[in-house]
């Protein structure tokens, strides 16, 4: 019997459906001063940071054993973003390099965060992920047909550190985001960037994409679904 393919009808009403719903908030909590990035989140500067927990894939189905929970700080300088991720395995690339950016880092274990600060023109974003060995890239995206992205070419000068407690089966990974490479000049409790928050975990067939917001496509890249990271005092 021939049947139907009803997936794209089922995710066009899905992004229907959601696409009039409030965007979801993620809350940056100001710091008192800039620090360097430690992945530690029981240091003074994470401690008492509340979050938001990412525990399903982009379609809305939960995903056992890979909770992750994202805490977001901020100065006039910087925005930082600590990820916290329970494993039940790693797959890492074999010989990490961490001193310059890793192409298609997105292949492996990574954390990812999707940021735009034009919200009149949302195809325009930058994606920055960092792995669990300290790996990272960060791209300048441009969704539309006019592709005036530089992709990786484009230097955020973000900095990033990871670390892996394998007793407790959780990897940390911390970014400290430049405002001005996210177009922001003067960051205040009123800003508000659209923001996606990721992760890429697992081998294929079993492969996990993890969303804070269903995206209704295998792909991360749906600014439509994206929520917002509120600046707060």
């Amino acid at each position: 019997m021939r049947f139907m393919n009803v997936a794209p009808l089922i995710a066009g009403t899905l992004l229907a459906g959601l696409a009039f719903a409030e965007p979801a908030v993620f809350e940056g909590k100001k710091a008192p001063a800039d620090v360097a990035p430690t992945a530690d989140a029981e240091s003074h500067f994470w401690r008492d940071v509340p979050g938001i927990v990412v525990a399903n894939d982009y379609a809305g189905k939960p995903v056992p054993n890979n909770r992750m929970e994202a805490r977001s700080r901020w100065t006039s300088g910087n925005l930082y973003i600590l990820f916290i991720c329970a494993f039940n395995e790693l797959t890492l690339k074999p010989n990490p390099t961490t001193n310059e950016e890793t192409n298609k880092l997105w292949e492996w274990d990574v954390a990812e965060a999707f940021l735009g600060s034009d919200s009149n023109d949302i195809a325009r974003y930058k994606e920055f992920e960092v792995s669990p060995q300290g790996e990272w890239v960060d791209l300048d995206i441009d969704r539309s047909p006019q592709k005036r992205g530089a992709g990786i070419a484009w230097n955020s000068g973000f900095e990033v550190k990871a670390r892996i407690d394998r007793t407790k089966k959780v990897w940390y990974g911390e970014m400290k985001i430049p405002f001005e490479a996210l177009g922001v000049r003067s960051p205040g409790s009123s800003t508000r960037l659209r923001a996606g928050i990721f992760r890429c975990a697992g081998r294929e067939p079993d492969r996990k994409l993890m969303s804070w917001q269903t995206t209704g496509a295998r792909s991360f890249h749906v600014p439509e679904r994206f929520g917002v990271l509120a600046l707060k005092d």
